[in-house]
């Protein structure tokens, strides 16, 4: 597999788009900006853009100095540019027949469970609806014990919350070397990277410029988060114009290849990882349809036990108690009780709302 092949094949990328490419003087580069939202829209993937440039608008029209910003100035900077930034966007997008919607986040919504779910929920139902989902870090309010510190490491975090085939990260390298281009002369490029190692991140330049909170190090942590949730990486020169299509037509990128699916490292996490919180009791016709791949349903389930919460794991049980599978439930245990044996049409009435048509996703169930 190339850089070509790991595009081409995504049902679902995440773009990462950094400071230097977006902004310059001050002001975003709006026909670079054009140019890469008439290439999401050819290219017909659900799309996610993970963008940073807030601060450094916000920057600029607050006239505060770059080289002495604190935590507060960076946070009413962010206020600022946010603002901006996603009415630059928005145009951006319009002009290509896109919809596009902002969602900011911080490290805890990746990592405390609840908010990972609402988070996960949001992005997914976007692109659902043919959304671009527009995520930047929430800098007004992150504080320093929960940035992500880069908006490298967010993309990627981003892409294993939803699943992306691919994590294509926009920089101002073609990617990876050996050593420092810029220092090393028989610095050797590196097209396709199995897996990240101390090697690999000996290679790193710890290079960077003053509104970059990382270089080439964040990139491979970023990297790392990636390829563990199933995802490829691309890293890709986005210095000019359509760098999708440069990349495409065979220009020099480095593909980070993961070794398995978002899919599978999915429920590799799920029979692995986690301790099951409770069961769901089933009937022989829903046993018969989880062995076909299907998504356990409430009409199939016939008792519950344990007090879980939503997206806790749970086994699966036939009626003689033998475990057929394992998943995240949809719905908490109190919920399950109320909607277990149900048809799809009779969830909303009983509960008032419908999370979702599955009490286990198949995609969130392992056998």
């Amino acid at each position: 597999m190339d850089a070509v092949v790991a595009l081409t094949s995504a049902r679902r990328i995440v773009v990462k788009i950094g400071s230097a490419l977006l902004v310059e003087g001050g002001h975003v580069r709006a026909s670079w900006l054009k140019a890469l939202m008439a290439e999401i829209a050819s290219l017909n993937v659900e799309t996610i853009i993970v963008s940073s440039g807030a601060i450094r608008l916000g920057i600029g029209q607050l006239g505060f100095d770059p080289f002495k910003i604190d935590l507060s100035q960076s946070q009413a900077a962010a206020a600022v540019g946010q603002i901006a930034l996603s009415g630059v966007y928005q145009a951006a997008a319009e002009a290509e027949g896109l919809k596009i919607g902002q969602v900011l986040l911080t490290q805890e919504d990746t990592e405390e469970r609840g908010r990972y779910l609402n988070a996960r929920s949001t992005l997914t139902t976007l692109l659902d609806m043919g959304v671009i989902p527009l995520v930047n870090e929430n800098d007004t309010v992150a504080t320093e014990e929960i940035r992500f510190g880069d908006n490298d490491r967010l993309a990627a975090r981003v892409a294993a919350l939803v699943g992306a085939d691919c994590l294509f990260i926009l920089s101002d390298i073609d990617g990876l070397y050996t050593s420092n281009p810029q220092q090393d002369a028989e610095a050797k490029h590196l097209p396709l990277i199995n897996g990240v190692d101390a090697t690999i991140f000996s290679m790193a330049s710890s290079h960077k410029d003053v509104f970059s909170k990382g270089g080439m190090t964040t990139k491979l942590e970023a990297a790392q988060i990636a390829l563990a949730a199933g995802a490829n990486m691309v890293l890709a020169d986005g210095r000019d114009d359509g760098p999708f299509t440069r990349v495409l037509s065979g220009e020099r990128a480095s593909l980070f290849k993961a070794d398995g699916t978002p899919t599978s490292a999915r429920k590799a996490w799920i029979a692995g990882s986690l301790k099951p919180m409770g069961s769901l009791i089933i009937d022989a016709g829903a046993a018969k349809a989880l062995k076909t791949g299907k998504s356990l349903l409430p009409v199939g389930v016939v008792f519950s036990t344990g007090d879980f919460e939503r997206g806790a794991a749970v086994r699966v049980l036939d009626e003689d108690g033998t475990e057929l599978a394992r998943g995240l439930a949809a719905y908490s245990a109190s919920e399950a009780q109320k909607i277990l044996g149900l048809h799809l049409d009779q969830i909303e009435p009983t509960l008032g709302y419908i999370r979702t048509k599955a009490l286990i996703h198949a995609n969130d169930l392992i056998l």
